[in-house]
C-alpha cells in the first residue's frame, strides 16, 4: 500500500518556487505515494484565546496532519528564516490536543518529516537548518537528508523554475531516502 504523504508548501503564492518544488517532487514521486497538499489559507494566526476549541480550520489541518505516514516541508528563505505562515502551521501543528494536557500529543508529534527549500544562491541552507532544528523541537523525526537548491536566475523575472539534471538527481535521492525512512 502506497504511503500517504502530507506537502506543505510555506508560502501562499501560487507561482511561488516552493509550490513549484513539491510539484517537481510529487512528478518524481510518481505512484511511489499518494501525495496531497496542506491548504491553509484561511487558518488564522496562531492566538491562545482561540485555541480550544480549535477553529474548524485549525482541526482540518491536524486531522490531515494526523493522516499522513510523512510531512514534507518545503519551505522559502524569509530574511534569513521561514515564512510566517509556515511557522503558523506549525505552531497549530505542535500543540497538545488536550487543553488540560499542555505536554499532551499533538497532530505532528513522532510525524516522520522532510525539508526541503529553493530560492536564491545561497541553497536556502540557513532555513533548512532552522526549519529541522524547530521539527526536531517539536517531536518530529526529522530526515537527515534535506535539499536546498538555487532557482535558475531567469526565475526571477518570470517566476517560472527550470530543475537542472544535478537538481533533480538531487531530488531523487532525497525521494528514496525518505520512502526508505517511512519504513
Amino acid at each position: 500500500m502506497s504511503k500517504k504523504l502530507l506537502f506543505v508548501v510555506g508560502s501562499l503564492r501560487k507561482e511561488s518556487f516552493n509550490r513549484q518544488l513539491a510539484n517537481k517532487v510529487k512528478e518524481i514521486l510518481g505512484d511511489k505515494a499518494k501525495v496531497s497538499f496542506l491548504e491553509y489559507s484561511d487558518v488564522p494566526f496562531f492566538n491562545q484565546d482561540i485555541e480550544y476549541p480549535a477553529p474548524s480550520s485549525v482541526s482540518r489541518i491536524r486531522d490531515e496532519i494526523k493522516a499522513a505516514d510523512g510531512i514534507w516541508f518545503f519551505t522559502p528563505e524569509y530574511n534569513g528564516s521561514y515564512s510566517s505562515v509556515l511557522k503558523n502551521i506549525i505552531d497549530w501543528a505542535s500543540r497538545s490536543l488536550d487543553q488540560t494536557n499542555p505536554a499532551g500529543a499533538s497532530a505532528i508529534g513522532d510525524k516522520k518529516v522532510a525539508v526541503s527549500g529553493i530560492g536564491g544562491s545561497g541553497y536556502v541552507q540557513g532555513v533548512l537548518e532552522k526549519t529541522k532544528e524547530l521539527l526536531k523541537f517539536i517531536r518530529t523525526d526529522v530526515l537527515d537528508n534535506s535539499v536546498g537548491l538555487a532557482a535558475n536566475p531567469e526565475a526571477w523575472a518570470t517566476n517560472v523554475i527550470t530543475f537542472s539534471d544535478d537538481q533533480i538527481k538531487q531530488l531523487d535521492k532525497q525521494v528514496e531516502d525518505l520512502l526508505a525512512f517511512l519504513v
